[in-house]
């Protein structure tokens, strides 16, 4: 099986093996995913503005790291694994935020891109990285779906089929409610 194209079902068995504690399952399950994660995380620092301290290779490290400590997780499959893996990225990417404003004592907060996520025509404005995750709890206190949603696009890289399949919905219901989040968030960060 190519590594580099990981199937579901074995991805899903290596999961539920490492639940159960066996090592060698998670060395296994990262020669699936590491490409994968790397691809995602790649796509996401490509917004980032030139000279972001943060690379590809620390994000994923950091966010594997992250990850040992979730083996209680009752993992479902491979786009469950993406989604964990996502929130995992996106507390990484925010506390590196915060750290650097207060490296600069009050600099100004660096800018990103929020724009569709592949294969959907883009719409980009800037946004404050710490903004958007205040945003986004905020948004979770109304419509906590949306905020996954943005989350998992914008953050882990989902398609909008693997968003659909990770909150078990229909693929049109993610693609209005990414539409309706995009446009709340776009009001709130103004």
């Amino acid at each position: 099986m190519d590594q580099h194209s990981p199937a579901a079902p074995a991805i899903t068995l290596l999961l539920q093996k490492w639940r159960r504690g066996d090592s060698d399952a998670f060395a296994e399950l990262t020669q699936y995913v590491y490409h994968d994660l790397r691809r995602r995380a790649s796509a996401y620092l490509r917004q980032e503005r030139p000279g972001h301290t943060l690379e590809t290779s620390g994000l994923v490290h950091e966010a594997f790291i992250k990850l040992i400590d979730k083996q209680e997780v009752e993992w479902h499959d491979r786009n469950h694994f993406f989604a964990i893996a996502a929130q995992v990225m996106r507390r990484i990417l925010i506390d590196h935020a915060r750290a650097r404003k207060r490296q600069k004592r009050g600099g100004k907060v660096e800018d990103l891109a929020l724009e569709e996520v592949r294969r959907e025509p883009s719409a980009t404005f800037p946004v404050d990285l710490i903004a958007l995750d205040e945003a986004l709890n905020k948004l979770a206190t109304f419509d906590e779906r949306q905020a996954r949603i943005v989350e998992l696009k914008y953050f882990g890289g989902l398609t909008l089929d693997e968003t659909a399949s990770v909150l078990d919905v229909s693929p049109v219901t993610v693609k209005r409610d990414w539409q309706i989040a995009r446009a709340w968030l776009r009001a709130e960060l103004k």
